[in-house]
């Protein structure tokens, strides 16, 4: 079940093989499968020439990557720490990294990254990332992290690398005379919400250095976005495509008679926000229970855990479903600007119809289809809803909830 994938790397001019292995390091790079995965396919192609250039030009590198399924169904970054390690002995990894996709809570902050200079071990949460550039985010955290790992955490390597980064015209004007003081680059998101990284003492602690998201509001929103993101709510709507076509055909059948169009006329602008929020609303819901997607807190290892989960899922609903109303809508739109004659419409209003007469009437009809695509979303395949609502990792999760 495994992928391994061995990088082309420099080879060093030196003779016999303890020559060559004493001028190489080797990185494994594990991450959990799906959008860990394929981030971290994205970036290790390049991920070579830039330790070299940034981390060590006297070294070649070389970086295998192995998909581990266990990472993406750990419930706490202990449980990961075990395969990582028979990881790096089994292969002969000089350094290792995970990239999972569990969100991390230590002492009432998001982590966002740890490492272990004694064991040559790090860990990414790739939600922590949040939302946007996020492949771009996690080379540049490999980087800072296998820097650290590579010369050390105390100040004076620290301020050594920093000196040898600035003077260097090989790395990335973002990342010059960074070190591993910072996780990442110059960018306007991490200026606004700074990370923060603390040396931890030794006493109990696996990894000596963590980077943490600096405020709560800052954790919460790159936590809640990146979680987001990696269920994937744009998937919904392929999934959901009978959901639309039943609330289509029931949306277009109402059409035909007047009274929405009577309705449509006499509704306001507010009115018709708040039909337009109660349908969506009424299809997460129903969703929700239908397809029982809401984990229980009650004997729940970490309640706050479960309580970010179920807001993801509200959220990554939410995403969808309000992809699915704008589908929808233009989809309505189009259907009573062209089936719908004017001087028809005119004669039940009682004055010349406008373009907002149509388009109210078309927002109508979208709203009441939606509600009945609700009813319609109910009777899909429960795998089938999962698969388009979840990631890897709240699959799992909720897979483990209801055998619990």
């Amino acid at each position: 079940m495994s992928k391994v994938r061995n990088d082309v790397y420099i080879e060093p001019e030196a003779e016999g093989s303890q020559a060559v292995n004493a001028c190489r390091k080797v990185v494994g790079l594990v991450p959990a499968p799906e959008m860990s995965a394929e981030m971290a396919e994205q970036v290790i192609d390049q991920l070579p020439e830039l330790l070299v250039n940034y981390v060590d030009d006297r070294l070649s590198w070389e970086v295998q990557l192995i998909v581990d399924p266990l990472i993406g169904a750990a419930e706490a970054s202990t449980d990961i720490i075990g395969s990582i390690l028979e990881y790096k002995r089994d292969r002969q990894w000089d350094y290792a990294v995970c990239i999972t996709d569990l969100p991390i809570y230590m002492h009432g902050r998001f982590v966002i990254a740890e490492t272990s200079t004694v064991h040559g071990v790090a860990m990414v949460s790739l939600p922590a990332f949040g939302i946007t550039a996020i492949r771009h985010r996690l080379s540049e955290a490999i980087l800072q992290l296998i820097n650290e790992l590579h010369h050390g955490s105390s100040e004076e390597d620290r301020a050594r690398q920093e000196q040898r980064t600035q003077q260097s015209d090989k790395v990335h004007e973002s990342l010059r005379g960074k070190g591993a003081r910072k996780l990442l680059g110059r960018h306007l998101y991490e200026k606004l919400f700074p990370i923060r990284r603390i040396a931890l003492p030794g006493e109990g602690e696996f990894f000596d250095v963590r980077f943490i998201a600096e405020s709560r509001i800052n954790g919460n929103l790159r936590i809640l976005a990146g979680m987001v993101r990696a269920n994937r709510p744009w998937t919904i709507f392929p999934a959901f495509k009978s959901v639309i076509a039943v609330a289509f055909a029931t949306g277009a059948y109402g059409l035909v008679f007047p009274t929405l169009w009577q309705l449509s006329a006499n509704y306001g602008r507010p009115r018709l926000v708040l039909l337009m929020g109660v349908a969506m609303a009424a299809m997460i819901a129903w969703i929700i229970i239908a397809h029982t997607l809401w984990e229980s807190i009650k004997n729940a290892r970490s309640p706050r855990l479960v309580r970010l989960y179920n807001t993801v899922t509200v959220l990554t609903l939410s995403a969808g479903v309000i992809f699915y109303y704008v589908i929808l809508l233009g989809l309505f739109c189009f259907t009573v600007l062209v089936f719908i004659p004017a001087n028809m419409l005119e004669a039940q209003l009682g004055h010349a119809a406008s373009l907002f007469d149509y388009t109210s009437l078309a927002w109508l009809a979208t709203s009441v289809a939606t509600i009945a695509g609700a009813l319609g979303a109910g009777l899909e395949d429960e795998e089938t809803v999962r698969n388009a609502t979840y990631g890897y990792r709240q699959r799992r999760r909720n897979q483990e909830a209801n055998r619990r």
